[in-house]
């Protein structure tokens, strides 16, 4: 396949042989409830924008605080689709509501995370959350959607499972059936 452009309603999104790249902001919110004994944030993904119109640059603006919740948008993020996720972004698609999940650095808890990565391959996520990674999630915009099913359909050659031949362990046992050395039998 030879590099191509798309262009859905949030911009032209760039295609090469091995990847998609669209760019993405993250707004996190983070809440402290005061009913709450100890005071710890509630951390969750506001939204996900997606677009060329957004900031190619990294950085942080807090776009809204009050007494309990601040929130902020975390600019200069790329969702990268590969050939080789095509089976995890599949199985995100056949979920009731698809997601995309953002990886941050920062623990549970934390009163300041940041935002690392942001995914639609679940099995990239549960990488993640198997090494006790702070994964938070948002539903996923219809444009990504669009795109990612387009990629999909595209990309996506599901394995044929084939069913393994069982081996007879007895009989291939050498305590049950112990090679013939050839000297047996013979006297010394």
């Amino acid at each position: 396949m030879t590099a191509t452009r798309q262009s859905p309603a949030a911009g032209d999104w760039v295609e090469t042989p091995t990847r998609i790249s669209v760019p993405v902001a993250v707004t996190l919110e983070r809440h402290v409830d005061p009913a709450k004994k100890w005071g710890y944030p509630e951390w969750r993904v506001h939204a996900v924008l997606a677009g060329d119109n957004l900031a190619r640059s990294a950085g942080e603006s807090v776009i809204d605080v009050d007494e309990h919740t601040r929130r902020s948008v975390h600019t200069g993020f790329t969702l990268d689709l590969y050939r080789d996720g095509s089976e995890g972004y599949w199985y995100n698609l056949l979920s009731e509501i698809p997601y995309l999940f953002v990886v941050c650095d920062g623990e549970q808890g934390a009163m300041d995370i940041r935002p690392l990565l942001v995914t639609a391959n679940q099995d990239e996520v549960n990488g993640y959350l198997e090494s006790d990674g702070h994964v938070l999630s948002a539903p996923m915009p219809a444009e990504i959607t669009a795109l990612l099913e387009r990629y999909v359909i595209s990309h996506y050659q599901p394995e044929i499972r084939r069913k393994r031949k069982r081996r007879d362990w007895l009989e291939d046992s050498q305590y049950v059936n112990p090679p013939d050395t050839g000297d047996a039998g013979q006297g010394g």
